[in-house]
């Protein structure tokens, strides 16, 4: 069949995966969907981690107006185990995916804290751990890292925006500090702490692929639209913060994540830099101490979620497979078409149908192409989309056209939109540590396994 070119959009975008949306978390089945865990923290942390019912009946955990509220103890001088806090993690694992997580405010900035929103695998560090969102004391902005045991490294492809600091993932690694793993910070002053917080939060969005683990982030006001809109699509997103790729086998290192969120302190990581960080340091002798004695230093610790979602790649959709087509210009290639085609009219012909094709290009077309030649094959086998990949739009008719019939080739330009700010009714005016009267809720206890620096909960990781 010879069809000629009436109308050709090419929307140019790298090849990525179709994300479809697996869980949502949804404020009113949030707690339902995490356990709490209550044991002693792996991280040696000076903290008392408490169970849900404990913590919604202290003020620390609720859920209200779309959004979720999980807070320390600021109005008592801590014993026993430390200041009482909150941890939990996913009842359920995840295996790849895109994880998109839209905070209006994080507990950073505080001396002696140390607040992580992250991932853990079972039996650390064999099964790996990504850290998110992470940092301690007077921090200011974000540090991003993953935990693996030997055999893994990251190499600086210049992919990203953040600073490499440390490449070997091998908690054990010879040439680093203890469970340094391999470290990306960003001087963004807005990705976490107080900057973060009077910005008004924003979106962190993290895609696990068998081939990198990649973290974005992006401001109150920079929200893409894909993402406000739930088809958010990481190939219209620059380049990320950070990404996790190189000399290391990632489906082999990370497995059966669980999302977890914490706040711990003092501990392995932020008791250790205390004496050094300038900030803290003057205000006591350790950490310790200044976190179990000044309760009210700690109002504007907590996390206030507008949304988490986790999206899974649904794979190639199901197509018909083209026979290799020549195109003016073009290298000989394969067409990919969707099996759905709308009927539409132009003016001065008959109704045709139109048909979206994914079609690999070897060169530039030239502006004067206007016929493609295809043949048919029989197939609904789904393909992987491949690399270099455009999107391009084909209206066809049956009957040739005149000379004057033009050939359009236009592309879109990237669309961004903000992602308006939940209007949650916790702010640092009227905290009074959070606590609500008349809150009723339960739910059982839960134990989860852990990370950092030997565990967070169990056998684990995460660290510095």
């Amino acid at each position: 069949m010879r069809t000629s070119l009436i109308t050709l959009s090419i929307l140019a975008a790298s090849a990525s995966a179709s994300y479809v949306l697996e869980d949502d978390y949804s404020s009113d089945v949030f707690a339902d969907m995490f356990d709490f865990f209550t044991g002693n923290d792996p991280t040696n942390g000076y903290v008392n981690y408490i169970s849900y019912d404990q913590a919604t009946s202290a003020g620390l955990y609720k859920a209200d107006n779309g959004s979720v509220y999980m807070g320390v103890d600021a109005t008592n001088v801590a014993t026993g185990r430390g200041r009482d806090s909150v941890r939990i993690s996913t009842k359920k694992v995840y295996n790849h995916g895109l994880v998109i997580l839209d905070l209006a405010h994080m507990p950073a900035g505080a001396c002696g804290s140390w607040p992580a929103f992250w991932m853990l695998g079972p039996n650390w560090p064999t099964n790996g751990e990504i850290d998110i969102i992470e940092g301690v004391n007077s921090q200011s902005a974000n540090t991003m890292t993953l935990h693996t045991n030997a055999g893994c490294s990251i190499t600086n492809t210049g992919a990203f925006s953040g600073s490499m600091v440390t490449d070997n993932c091998d908690v054990n690694a010879p040439d680093q500090a203890a469970n340094a793993g391999c470290s990306i910070d960003t001087q963004d002053n807005l990705s976490f702490g107080s900057g973060f917080n009077a910005n008004g939060g924003g979106v962190y969005a993290t895609e696990w692929t068998s081939e990198a683990i990649s973290m974005w982030f992006f401001p109150r006001n920079s929200i893409p639209s894909d993402i406000a809109n739930g088809q958010p699509d990481p190939s219209n997103w620059g380049l990320p913060k950070g990404q996790f790729t190189g000399g290391c086998d990632i489906d082999e290192h990370v497995k059966d994540q669980q999302l977890v969120f914490d706040v711990t302190f003092c501990g392995d990581w932020a008791g250790s830099v205390w004496s050094t960080d300038s900030t803290c340091s003057p205000l006591g002798s350790t950490c310790q101490a200044y976190v179990q004695n000044n309760p009210s230093a700690f109002q504007d610790t907590y996390w206030l979620i507008n949304g988490l979602k986790v999206y899974t790649d649904n794979g190639a959709a199901s197509a018909q497979t083209m026979t290799p087509t020549t195109l003016a210009g073009v290298a000989t290639t394969s067409i990919t078409t969707s099996q759905a085609t709308t009927p539409i009219s132009v003016a001065g012909f008959p109704a045709t149908t139109t048909a979206t094709t994914f079609v690999t290009l070897g060169s530039s077309p030239s502006s004067s192409t206007t016929e493609i030649e295809t043949e048919a094959a029989a197939t609904s086998t789904p393909i992987q989309t491949p690399s270099a990949t455009r999107f391009v739009t084909v209206t066809a008719i049956n009957t040739p056209p005149s000379a004057a019939d033009p050939t359009v080739i236009t592309a879109a330009a990237a669309q961004t939109s903000t992602w308006s700010s939940s209007s949650g009714p916790w702010t640092t005016a009227s905290f009074d540590n959070g606590s609500w009267e008349n809150w009723a809720g339960g739910n059982g206890n839960g134990n989860g396994n852990g990370g950092r620096f030997g565990g967070r909960g169990g056998a684990g990781g995460r660290g510095r």
